[in-house]
């Protein structure tokens, strides 16, 4: 126990170190690729950063992409570089890469260290050749990414436990940050923070994990917490939806931070006036999403403050007289709070029946539907890139291709994953369809996510 307490201090000191790393933030018309494996592939962090910037900025467009594939080492990653990644036209570019090589069942084996150390010999020269094309490209702005943990120490499960994995995996993040520093470019580290909340967990439940499915890929809590650190990182934190304070009896406003406040009326008895956010809040999801995910994104607000860093819309009215008053908003009561909880600040940003937190979640609606969709795209490039290219038929499509992915899902679990989606995506029509259908589900979202002014009523109930 006293082994664990010091290395929970250790990381304690990493997290801080690691939350405490700045970025510049997107800016209006940025076009960002997130590139990676599995992990970026199938996982949410890039939506729910995007969902951030949907919700808190929406006078500011800009437009995110999903580059990852499932099972992608750096090798991979270079070889569909140009075609996949730089043709997206990216001014922003993050890059994840590790998991895969820093290998899996070959830690079983008595000389894995001196296999991983010669793999690491070639992917450290691959990796040289994709830094290389954007240091050619200084036009995009790149930021590396210290991937997600390997969870060697969880009891959830016997299975995936490589021995030394993790290591070996810290070792590459410890490559990538250097070679950040080296090329003068971002570098956000998820891995340190949330290995310390493994840490931390598991001291009260040995079971805990935040890739609780195969110590790899973390569930939507996770993808919250890397979506916490990567909108930390660009000093996003601490800027509230809205801050509003004001005296009902005097009628006066002393505090309206990224909001308006107009038309008060009222008395110490109530109070009203038009309230119009420049925000929306951040609209957490409590369902799970994605496929063999079991968590919720709302499981991580337990883990990391975001809540209080990120999505605060604080109303505090001073001055009521003693008693208990009902909260309405254009007519709908949300609540009803005594006029001490009043004078210390009510979070609308917790009631999910606002008319703006209801306009926010049509907006995560609207952007769930548009992740589904680009996972199609996403799949397809799976078959492309990690399939067909081997079989010398990369983008043929033909129905030669289509039968050689239906002679090989027989005895291969990944190509059969992938197969019905192929099955539709080999057409080019198909493929441009859903990629319309993406870009008129951005277009409304930036059509919807303008915040509206509101009539906020204050009332004693007697």
């Amino acid at each position: 126990m006293k082994k664990i307490i010091i290395t929970l201090l250790a990381g304690c000191l990493v997290f801080n170190a690691a939350t405490g790393q700045k970025i510049t933030p997107f800016k209006a018309g940025d076009r960002v690729a997130f590139v990676g494996n599995s992990i970026t592939d199938g996982g949410h962090y890039h939506s729910y950063i995007w969902l951030y910037y949907m919700t808190h900025f929406p006078n500011m467009r800009i437009t995110c992409f999903n580059t990852g594939i499932g099972g992608d080492a750096i090798g991979q990653i270079a070889d569909r570089f140009d075609d996949d990644v730089l043709s997206k036209k990216p001014t922003v570019l993050t890059l994840s890469w590790g998991m895969n090589d820093s290998g899996y069942f070959e830690w079983y084996r008595a000389d894995a260290q001196d296999v991983f150390d010669k793999r690491m010999v070639n992917s450290y020269k691959t990796y040289d050749l994709v830094a290389d094309k954007l240091r050619k490209r200084p036009e995009i702005r790149t930021i590396l990414i210290g991937g997600s943990p390997y969870d060697e120490t969880t009891k959830f499960t016997t299975k995936n436990i490589w021995p030394h994995k993790s290591a070996a995996l810290a070792s590459i993040i410890v490559h990538q940050e250097q070679s950040a520093k080296d090329n003068h470019w971002g570098f956000i580290d998820f891995y340190h923070p949330m290995t310390e909340i493994n840490i931390r967990g598991q001291v009260k439940d040995s079971t805990f994990s935040l890739t609780p499915n195969d110590r790899v890929h973390p569930d939507n809590d996770g993808h919250l917490v890397m979506a916490y650190l990567f909108l930390k990182a660009q000093g996003l934190d601490n800027k509230p939806v809205a801050d509003i304070s004001i005296n009902a009896q005097s009628k006066k406003v002393s505090r309206a931070v990224n909001c308006q406040v107009s038309n008060i009326s009222g008395s110490a008895d109530s109070v009203a006036f038009n309230y119009l956010a420049n925000s929306l809040p951040y609209p957490i999801d409590t369902i799970p999403r994605g496929w063999g995910n079991h968590k919720k994104q709302a499981d991580a607000l337990k883990l990391v403050p975001f809540a209080k860093e990120f999505n605060q819309e604080l109303l505090a009215v001073k001055g009521l007289k003693s008693g208990n008053y009902n909260l309405m908003m254009d007519g709908e009561l949300m609540g009803n709070w005594s006029d001490k909880q009043f004078a210390d600040g009510i979070d609308l940003a917790e009631i999910t029946a606002t008319p703006e937190y209801q306009q926010a979640i049509q907006i995560r609606e609207l952007n769930e539907e548009r992740w589904d969709i680009e996972r199609r795209l996403r799949m397809y490039v799976w078959m492309e890139y990690d399939f067909l290219k081997g079989k010398n038929m990369l983008y043929k499509d033909n129905n030669a291709a289509m039968d050689s992915v239906k002679k090989y899902a027989l005895k291969d679990m990944f190509v059969n994953g992938n197969k019905d989606n192929f099955m539709r995506a080999r057409y080019k029509s198909i493929r441009d369809a859903w990629q319309k259908e993406i870009n008129v589900l951005t277009d409304e979202i930036y059509a919807i996510n303008k915040p509206q002014t509101h009539r906020i009523t204050i009332v004693n109930t007697k």
